[in-house]
């Protein structure tokens, strides 16, 4: 199973992009996920750009439902991704959820990372009808 991205011009999100979505919705108000763990919850661990390049692309009739904002890096920190306009609006969102930020633009994992989904269904890959 490849873990490609359609661009939106191309049409209708991927199952793995859906996928995505679905998970990224999970995350509650003032905790955070990495990229590479979302990938891990849906069964592809090696497809952390995958995830950034889903989010990256969410159509905008899905920006008010699934929680972009709440996917880090590894290291805790906003990816820039040469995006001038969305770190800072990132980091705005998140702040405003309770996130805190060191004064080196990092947040404490261990303090606000999401365990992620327990007693929830796995998160499937679904394909297009």
């Amino acid at each position: 199973m490849s873990a490609a991205i359609k661009h939106p011009s191309a049409g209708a999100a991927s199952p793995f992009a859906r996928a995505v979505y679905r998970t990224v919705r999970l995350i509650p108000a003032g905790r955070v996920a990495t990229y590479g763990q979302v990938a891990a919850i849906l069964g592809h661990p090696r497809a952390a750009r995958a995830v950034g390049s889903a989010l990256h692309w969410l159509p905008r009739a899905e920006l008010d439902r699934v929680p972009w904002q709440r996917v880090i890096n590894a290291a805790g920190r906003i990816s820039y991704r040469g995006d001038l306009y969305r770190p800072d609006l990132q980091r705005q969102l998140l702040e405003d959820e309770g996130v805190v930020f060191d004064r080196n633009g990092i947040v404490n994992l261990r303090r606000f990372r999401w365990i992620g989904p327990r007693h929830e269904r796995p998160v499937r890959l679904r394909s297009q009808n």
